[in-house]
């Protein structure tokens, strides 16, 4: 691995160009620049061991590490723009091969077609062959890195011995005169020539040199113990390359001076007059080609200094071969690794064709030949400074995600954030990270802004399909603990009418559903006016022994949390075991919400079987209205005319998997209303909910047409001047329309009616002696007395009357919202409570919601 990324380190950067930025920055600057370069690889190296040995490391590399560190939207996006990166740099290592060829083919007057085209032909040929050595397996391939390491080797060798043996005159007409003390104190200061003479110009020249490092990350898969091997072969390489930029840089820094003519007709005598230059003092006058800036040699004009000081040319020449083909290579090989990998998590349609694997070490070659057709088709474009740009800022933003992975995971302090490399820092890697990106707009802005455009585009697409992958990123982790940290500060934060959370402040419902899947209707209409806004609690309780029954919340409980994710309901689910309804519910009630992000709304379905129940049932259904107003919540029930609970068209017991594949049951609040109203019968003043509740579902698309009207008991001018003053306020009432109730007599028939549906829960006890009466109410809670009729019965008119006034004005609405009425606890049985919720809601067509604050206030004008 070592070698794998050492030969990608190095390339035509080092030989071609790194003595001439020498003679521009010189040997000070030319160091920071290495430096520099060095520390963000070495930054970066730091933190993929940290990132690789925190957990097994599979096939994928740099994407791998990536996607299981941030989660799939980063990891995603820079796999494949990483993967892509990989095979553009094929045909920009191929093409710099070929241009060297080439360059060869014009010194004999030996050129196959023209310049650009010789390039083209070269360079399609060579990643043929290329691609033949991949094919042939990783063993091949491993074996021509070692070979093209064993040259580049043999060439530094070659090059060091041929700065200390003795100038030929050749040669010090070049500018060649061995080490000097002299040469490298004049090139140990800068010298900014062209264009390109500026700190930053040689920086983002030479930076493209010091990548690279992810080539051994890269093939993980093929890896004995990557956790081992990463870490170390990566940091030894970045050690011993950055020794060979300084080694290479001060020698011929020392060695070469920056003008030379190359003419051997050019000594002179030693103090000459007309002489200028350090060459003077060694027998050499460079001064009118030096005035005139014609000199073709010396490290500010010659390129192939390197090859001119060394001890044999060629063997430069074969290094430059080795550097640029083995960094072909070792891309040919990454790009369809990384991009294997990125095809089996199927992040991204279209591509799993190419994920496809081959032989024993499921080799893609689907994927080497989509390399290869792209290396082949940037080949063609045959410039190697229009490839590389792109190049650099794609593997600059894989450096900076890589950083910033290290720094997101151990900020979140997530204990599965553990590796076993420990010389890394989070600090460290926020600076590498903050460097890369800096470093990407310093070398091409505009290859910057395409690579961030690219990434954003990927990213974006990821987070709008939601993949159904877990791979316990760090960004779940940070969730985790942005989500505690809100909540725990909601403590220190006083409530106020205005925010609506806690003390009934927008509402935050416990709803008891059962199964969600069985009472759509009820999730969507509570999910409607809470979706981003505030809490929703689907809550659902298990009647039966705790031994029975956990089992069935283990397997269930999964399930009808996807169900919610599925109809894009925003809402936890949770259930409990109890040994009646009621007790369960109270468990709920109590139990649920953390801090101040508690419910204090529950929200229930009508019972509708309530005269055919067990009369202890109905009993239990009362019992939990008055528990939620014990425990300050306001409530909220809601009846539909055609039923809420659709259990019998559905599978009592589901699995998880057949409750979420399951046909979704389509509700009206899935629909839009048009230009309907919602009617207001707004009868007590409980705090405002029962205003709140259809003012938050007017503000919803689906319903934003519709017309709020308001109807009140008695006339208008009951209300308080302040009231009155702050309603026009009232959001979408510009047109709501006040209606107040009159005091018209009931009709018989409605009285008859009524008074037929309590008759079979009597207890007809006028004439009876009182002992008999106490045991018959004893025995049967909910029977009603003769008094108890008597005492209630201008109640009980009044519901028959709203009910009355409810059919002649909201007929045709799209939803009506009452104010709950309210029995007095012990004083009016369940029988008859239940009888007024049945008259005063019945033979209406539209959704009826009954609603009852917990007299917290919950309206703004209360505050002012």
């Amino acid at each position: 691995l070592q070698i794998r990324c050492m030969l990608n380190i190095w390339g035509v950067i080092l030989y071609l160009r790194l003595p001439w930025i020498t003679a521009q920055a010189g040997i000070a600057l030319t160091w920071l620049i290495i430096l520099m370069s060095v520390t963000v690889t070495t930054i970066t190296g730091l933190s993929i061991s940290a990132i690789s040995t925190n957990g097994k490391v599979k096939s994928g590399g740099t994407y791998f590490l990536i996607s299981r560190s941030l989660g799939p939207e980063l990891g995603g996006s820079i796999g494949l723009i990483f993967a892509f990166a990989n095979a553009v740099a094929v045909a920009m290592h191929t093409v710099g091969f070929a241009e060297t060829v080439r360059d060869l083919l014009q010194e004999y007057n030996s050129l196959i077609v023209d310049p650009t085209n010789d390039i083209r032909i070269i360079g399609v040929v060579t990643v043929t062959v290329l691609l033949g050595i991949s094919l042939a397996g990783m063993e091949w391939e491993a074996k021509a890195q070692v070979l093209f390491f064993l040259v580049i080797l043999v060439s530094f060798i070659n090059y060091l011995v041929g700065t200390v043996i003795p100038a030929t005159a050749e040669k010090q007409s070049k500018g060649f005169f061995s080490y000097r003390a002299d040469i490298f104190a004049q090139n140990f200061v800068p010298n900014w020539r062209g264009p390109e003479g500026t700190f930053f110009g040689l920086f983002s020249i030479f930076f493209p040199s010091a990548t690279g490092i992810l080539a051994g990350a890269n093939i993980s898969g093929d890896l004995k113990d990557p956790a081992v091997a990463i870490p170390k072969g990566t940091l030894m390489a970045i050690f011993w390359t950055t020794v060979s930029y300084l080694v290479i840089s001060a020698t011929i820094g020392a060695c070469v001076v920056r003008d030379a003519s190359g003419s051997l007709n050019d000594t002179v005598v030693a103090g000459a007059l007309g002489c200028e230059g350090l060459a003077c003092g060694l027998g050499w006058n460079f001064t009118e080609c030096a005035q005139k800036q014609s000199c073709r040699y010396g490290l500010s004009n010659y390129y192939q200094s390197m090859s001119m000081v060394s001890g044999f040319g060629p063997l430069i020449t074969a290094g430059i071969f080795g550097a640029t083909l083995s960094s072909a290579l070792a891309c040919l090989v990454s790009a369809p690794k990384v991009f294997q990998c990125l095809c089996k998590d199927q992040l991204y349609p279209l591509i799993g064709f190419f994920g496809k694997g081959y032989g024993k070490n499921s080799e893609p070659i689907r994927g080497y030949i989509l390399t290869y057709a792209i290396a082949v088709g940037f080949i063609l474009i045959a410039e190697l400074n229009s490839i590389a740009p792109i190049i650099s800022n794609f593997f600059l933003c894989s450096y900076a995600l890589i950083n910033f992975s290290c720094f997101h995971a151990s900020i979140t302090n997530s204990p599965g954030w553990r590796p076993s490399f420990r010389y890394y820092s989070k600090w460290a890697a926020l600076f590498g990270a903050t460097v890369s990106v800096v470093i990407m707009f310093l070398l091409t802005w505009w290859a910057a802004l395409i690579a961030f455009g690219i990434v954003i585009f990927l990213l974006g697409y990821v987070l709008y399909k939601k993949p159904d992958v877990n791979w316990g990123s760090s960004v779940q982790a940070s969730s985790y603990n942005l989500a505690l940290n809100y909540s725990v500060g909601l403590s220190e934060v006083d409530e106020h009418v205005k925010n609506y959370r806690q003390a009934l402040l927008p509402p935050q419902c416990l709803v008891l559903t059962g199964p969600p899947n069985f009472r759509p209707a009820l999730v969507d209409f509570v999910g409607t006016f809470t979706k981003n806004l505030s809490l929703m609690i689907c809550g659902n309780v298990l009647i039966g022994s705790r031994k029975q029954k956990m089992p069935e919340s283990r397997l269930t409980s999964e399930g009808h949390t996807k169900w919610l994710i599925k109809r894009k309901i925003k809402a936890f689910y949770t259930d409990v075991v109890a040994e009646d309804l009621r007790s369960g519910v109270q468990i709920l009630i109590q139990a649920s919400g953390l801090g101040k992000m508690r419910p204090n709304i529950l929200a229930l379905g009508y019972k509708r079987n309530w005269q055919t129940a067990h009369p202890q049932t109905v009993e239990d259904y009362v019992g939990i209205l008055h528990d939620a107003f014990d425990f300050k919540y306001g409530v909220c029930l809601m009846r539909m005319k055609e039923g809420l609970d659709i259990s019998r068209m559905m599978q009592a017991h589901m699995d998880p998997d057949a409750l979420v594949a399951g046909q979704q049951a389509s509700t009206v609040f899935q629909t839009g209303q048009g230009k309907k109203t919602i009617d207001i019968y707004w009868l007590f003043d409980d705090g405002g909910l029962t205003l709140l509740i259809p003012y938050l579902l007017g503000r919803k698309k689906r319903w934003g047409k519709c017309k709020i009207r308001v109807f009140v008991g008695g006339q208008i001018n009951r209300m308080d001047d302040e009231r009155k003053a702050d309603w026009p306020h009232f959001p979408r009432t510009a047109e709501a329309a006040w209606a107040p109730l009159g005091d018209a007599v009931c009709l018989f028939c409605s009285i008859r009616r009524f008074d037929d549906l309590i008759a079979p829960f009597r207890l007809n006890d006028g004439f009876k002696d009182e002992a008999v009466v106490n045991e018959m109410r004893h025995d049967c809670p909910w029977k009603i007395s003769d008094e108890e009729v008597n005492k209630n019965r201008a109640k009980s008119l009044r519901q028959v009357r709203l009910n009355e006034i409810l059919l002649d004005y909201s007929r045709d609405a799209a939803l009506i919202a009452i104010t709950l009425p309210i029995g007095r606890k012990g004083r009016c049985p369940s029988s008859l409570y239940m009888a007024w919720l049945e008259t005063l809601s019945q033979d209406l067509r539209p959704p009826v919601i009954l609603t009852r604050g917990n007299q917290e206030n919950v309206l703004t004008f209360y505050c002012q």
